[in-house]
């Protein structure tokens, strides 16, 4: 990030909102602004490659692999506003398995990003797929968007949700029900 014409922009923003960039409460703004988006947007300084563990199946384990509740924020690359909610992740392993925070950390680092949630849910099973070669995955996102909250038709308690799923359990309803019920 361009730290410096982010600030500059931040101000011309508050100018141009009719504010005075320069009083009291707004004078540190466009810094504070800065260290905000470094903080939010940080997944692109990341690399789930760069993050990931994975651990022979020793144990040959053949079924439902789960986490779930996995609280994510992003920011709409459509309106610059934040969404949020949960995440729940599941394979079905093959020859590895993975480290079990970094199912949450591929949530974060994806999320960190200016987003929209149908990408972050197809870009967390890409990974898995990519990395695990699992015999399948499933992914479910829930959040709600500010977007749809504060603005436009003012749905406050809207929920999206999206999911994909690969593998195995495209293939067979019955893992996508055991799944849905991890899920409650």
């Amino acid at each position: 990030m361009d730290k410096e014409a982010t600030a500059i922009l931040v101000q011309k923003l508050l100018t141009a909102l009719g504010e005075d960039a320069n009083r009291e409460g707004l004078k540190k703004t466009p810094d504070r602004v800065v260290r905000a988006y470094e903080e939010i947007l940080n997944g692109y300084g990341r690399t789930f490659e760069n993050e990931v563990t994975v651990f022979t199946n020793t144990h040959k384990y053949d079924d439902i692999i789960y986490s779930g509740s996995i609280r994510f924020f992003s920011t709409c690359e459509h309106h610059l506003l934040p969404f949020f909610g949960t995440a729940h992740i599941a394979y079905i392993p093959s020859e590895q398995i993975i480290g079990l925070s970094k199912l949450s950390r591929v949530v974060d680092i994806y999320a960190r990003r200016l987003q929209d949630q149908e990408r972050i849910t197809m870009q967390v099973a890409s990974e898995l797929e990519k990395h695990l070669k699992p015999k399948g995955t499933a992914v479910l996102l829930e959040a709600q968007h500010l977007c749809n909250m504060a603005r436009g038709v003012k749905q406050f308690d809207s929920n999206m949700k999206t999911m994909t799923f690969t593998g195995i359990f495209k293939q067979k309803q019955e893992l996508c029900d055991r799944f849905f019920r991890l899920i409650g």
